[in-house]
């Protein structure tokens, strides 16, 4: 059998034309005007680290504003917390324009390039021992009354960004956006969890922790910040429908 899954990608609109942005080679990019990011983008409407894009496990893409000055806008629509992507949305950066396009999902199939009496191929589903764990900002619609839009943006913003990088680097990615959480998960070998694993979960529980007591610090909060957290360990059926990098 042949398939075809188009590769995602952002198409940028300039004056001279429009430019194809690529979204591969990772599960996550940057846009700003500073060098770091992934697309560096000359507009000075925007800013230095303006917003981010994350492919999650099952296969969304999802739009974060880092706390950029001019706001992040999907379809006209100011993004405060991340907003999962559909093919065709319109995002806008200060004067830039960009549409989003991710036609193929991961259930569809080509008909043309499925070859007449062929059968389909089955997915892989195998019983595997994981551990989720859901992390959500305590009183966060609270914080959403007491805050102004720009300030509130550039605190989840900065939240889901480092969120991100502490379970990245505890050997897990993020699996999904909820609202104010984030949801991971760690898969175990089939001896069980091991004593190492258990501490990387402890110590990105314990990291979230302190990066989230820290944003107080750092931004004008009517109160300290406190994240729930909730992990479960057991079995479930997973299949091989995710990205390729992973």
């Amino acid at each position: 059998m042949v398939t075809l899954r188009s590769t995602p990608y952002l198409l940028l609109k300039t004056k001279t034309g429009n430019r194809r942005l690529p979204l591969k080679g990772s599960n996550h990019w940057t846009f700003g005007r500073s060098d770091d990011n992934s697309f560096v983008l000359p507009d000075r409407w925007i800013s230095r680290n303006h917003a981010m894009l994350q492919f999650t496990e099952q296969s969304d893409f999802y739009l974060i504003d880092l706390g950029s000055r001019n706001g992040t806008f999907v379809n006209g629509r100011r993004v405060s917390i991340p907003v999962t992507l559909r093919h065709g949305d319109r995002l806008t950066f200060g004067q830039t324009e960009l549409e989003f396009h991710y036609p193929a999902s991961k259930n569809n199939t080509e008909p043309s390039l499925i070859r007449e009496g062929e059968p389909l191929t089955s997915a892989l589903h195998v019983r595997r021992l994981i551990s989720v764990m859901v992390v959500d900002i305590r009183d966060y619609t609270v914080l959403t009354r007491k805050l102004d839009e720009t300030v509130l943006s550039a605190v989840i913003g900065s939240w889901f960004r480092k969120s991100g990088d502490i379970i990245r680097k505890s050997d897990s990615w993020v699996d999904k956006y909820i609202g104010d959480a984030v949801m991971a998960i760690w898969f175990h070998g089939y001896q069980g969890v091991t004593k190492q694993e258990t501490q990387k979960i402890c110590q990105a529980v314990s990291a979230l922790h302190k990066m989230t007591s820290a944003l107080y610090d750092k931004y004008p909060l009517p109160f300290p910040l406190r994240i729930g957290t909730g992990i479960n360990t057991g079995y479930a059926m997973v299949g091989n429908t995710g990205s390729g990098d992973r």
